[in-house]
């Protein structure tokens, strides 16, 4: 495995080396091989790094995240209609960012798989079958997802003045109610165990 420092020249190198998008070769293929659960594909990594890239040269050019969301712009510029692309263009203008440089850093998916595969020397894992792992990581994935969207919400709303702190600790946890015992489990814990336990003991209680 190597890293975007490795002296490589691909697209997907320069623009990390440009940006100094520190650690997201790394990123990429623990999201694209499911090391950190289920696997990202490459369009969705794809539109992740170009969001990178659109947040480092609006905090380069110090642009609040107040007045131009990462999201909403990359979706103008990417797949918006003419009049949405009209407008996100025109605003980022305004602070002083050159677009057609932007977009031109813009990477496709199969930039992405050419970085992976011939840079990192990355591959995808043999087939799981064990499918109860590959939910419970999936839905721990998304909770990690709620949890980074939440606290990324506090802050921004701290530092507009309109929360009184930012250092609140976020609390991500999804659990299933058994409706016919009422046991209460954590969501994953409950799928790799395979039960509540209620009907083993129903079937005791049977006997």
């Amino acid at each position: 495995m190597t890293t975007e420092a490795s002296g490589g020249n691909t697209k997907v190198v320069r623009v990390i080396r440009k940006y100094d998008l520190d650690g997201m070769g790394a990123n990429l293929e623990a999201a694209w091989t499911g090391e950190t659960g289920e696997r990202t594909s490459l369009r969705d990594l794809a539109d992740e790094f170009n969001e990178a890239v659109l947040e480092a040269t609006l905090r380069n050019a110090s642009v609040s995240p107040l007045n131009v969301d990462v999201l909403s712009t990359y979706e103008a510029l990417h797949g918006g209609s003419r009049s949405s692309s009209t407008r996100a263009c025109r605003r980022l203008e305004r602070e002083g960012i050159d677009v057609d440089e932007l977009t031109g850093n813009f990477v496709t998916h199969q930039a992405i798989h050419t970085y992976l595969t011939q840079e990192r020397e990355a591959s995808l894992p043999a087939a799981d079958d064990n499918m109860a792992n590959r939910k419970v990581e999936t839905i721990e994935k998304i909770q990690g997802r709620v949890s980074a969207v939440a606290e990324s919400a506090i802050s921004s709303l701290a530092n507009a003045g309109e929360l009184d702190r930012s250092d609140y600790d976020v609390l991500v946890d999804v659990r299933a109610v058994c409706p016919n015992c009422g046991t209460d489990a954590p969501v994953g814990e409950l799928i790799r165990r395979g039960d509540c336990g209620c009907a083993m003991n129903t079937r005791s209680a049977d006997e």
